[in-house]
């Protein structure tokens, strides 16, 4: 119902519209303040690059933290990352992720990207803290925050905005009448906009989200998709469809197609009655890594990278790598 009402097919998001009002207007108020230095900001140390979204829903941000990562370190630049840590409670923040920390304390997508990446991770409500738990644990060139666009109270040195290519900004109205917490024209201030799926525009950048081997949970045993008994697929991530589709354009058609709410904090009883004999559970990386305690011999999960194609990737790349270099240099001084 919600997609419905946010892309505009149902007339629904009518009667929601006054609350859109309210909550632009709130949102407006919170940004103005920041820029004129009514409330005060913080700036970090070192680089801060924030990789977010404008709408409320997945739209393959961890996927694009991970590989900004990835590709950062091959230019020999030390990253690591924060996150505000939803869907997890600590008992104290600044919280240090480890690949073992339990997603119950520090959430799903940080978990994931510290068992990805191996760089270091922290969480924090307020990303301050969790950049400050960082740098007082570790020598980094770069921080790279996991969502936060419209967290002003921590400055940014370049911004990165990822837009689900198909539904794009749905009837382009503010929460809860429409899928935005800011309007597209916010895209006019960013530095770079990945288009994950769909017909990236002459200015945005064309991603993919490519699917690896299955693996699974227990063993760590890889195996192509194809080779997989009958197939229960579950997601719980911002737009369980999309994984579904991925699997269908590899493909293979499962049997059964079950969708959680993101975040879901999932229990050993309600995942054990999904499959029958001679079935195997298939699911994200991001659901996996809060199964892996209570995993069965037939559960697996389907990593998937993301591809970023044309010019504009490496004039981003090059652009950090020079923003941190110069950063090293001044402190260097």
């Amino acid at each position: 119902m919600i997609e419905r009402i946010w892309s505009g097919r149902s007339p629904l998001w009518l009667l929601l519209w006054p609350l859109s009002l309210l909550y632009g207007a709130i949102t407006w108020l919170i940004r103005l303040s920041f820029q004129h230095g009514w409330r005060k900001s913080w700036r970090a140390p070192c680089p801060v690059i924030v990789v977010g979204n404008l709408t409320a829903g997945g739209n393959g941000k961890t996927p694009v933290v991970i590989w900004l990562v990835q590709a950062l370190q091959q230019r020999g630049l030390r990253a690591g990352v924060v996150s505000r840590g939803y869907g997890g409670k600590a008992e104290r923040y600044p919280l240090l992720v480890t690949a073992e920390t339990p997603t119950a304390q520090a959430g799903d997508e940080p978990v994931l990207i510290a068992q990805r990446t191996q760089v270091p991770v922290a969480v924090a409500p307020q990303r301050r803290l969790a950049v400050e738990g960082l740098l007082a644990a570790h020598d980094l060139d770069v921080i790279i925050t996991d969502d936060g666009l419209q967290h002003y109270a921590l400055q940014r040195d370049r911004e990165i905005v990822v837009v689900d290519g198909m539904r794009r900004f749905g009837n382009g109205w503010w929460l809860p009448a429409g899928p935005m917490r800011e309007r597209a024209s916010r895209l006019q201030t960013v530095n770079a906009v990945i288009v994950n799926g769909g017909d990236a525009q002459a200015d945005e950048i064309a991603m993919t989200l490519q699917p690896g081997l299955a693996v699974n949970l227990i063993s760590g045993a890889t195996v192509a998709l194809e080779q997989l008994p009958e197939i229960v697929a579950m997601a719980g991530i911002g737009h369980p469809p999309r994984f579904f589709n991925t699997l269908k354009q590899q493909g293979i058609q499962p049997v059964a197609e079950i969708a959680f709410a993101d975040h879901h904090a999932y229990s050993e009883d309600e995942l054990q009655r999904l499959t029958q004999a001679q079935q195997c559970l298939l699911m994200t990386e991001k659901d996996a890594v809060k199964c892996r305690g209570f995993a069965r011999p037939n559960w697996w999960y389907l990593p998937v990278d993301a591809h970023l194609q044309g010019t504009a990737v490496a004039t981003l790349l090059d652009d950090i790598t020079h923003l941190c270099t110069n950063a090293c240099d001044a402190r260097s001084r």
